[in-house]
């Protein structure tokens, strides 16, 4: 088995642990806006949210 092949395997393992241990149900409230959903989604989203912005900002300074 290629080591590629292994580090993916160890990563997606640990992403399951993740999310089992994070799946309970928090609510999310922004202005009048109000939605509930688990704690794993939230924490992806962020961390989603964040990399576009860390791509996206030295696009703009450079441009």
């Amino acid at each position: 088995m290629n080591w590629k092949w292994i580090l993916v395997l160890i990563l997606l393992l640990l992403l399951v642990i993740f999310t089992v241990q994070n799946y309970e149900i928090v609510k999310i409230q922004f202005l009048f806006w109000s939605f509930q959903t688990s704690r794993a989604i939230v924490i992806f989203s962020t961390l989603f949210i964040g990399m576009i912005i860390g791509w996206i900002i030295p696009l703009i300074k450079r441009g």
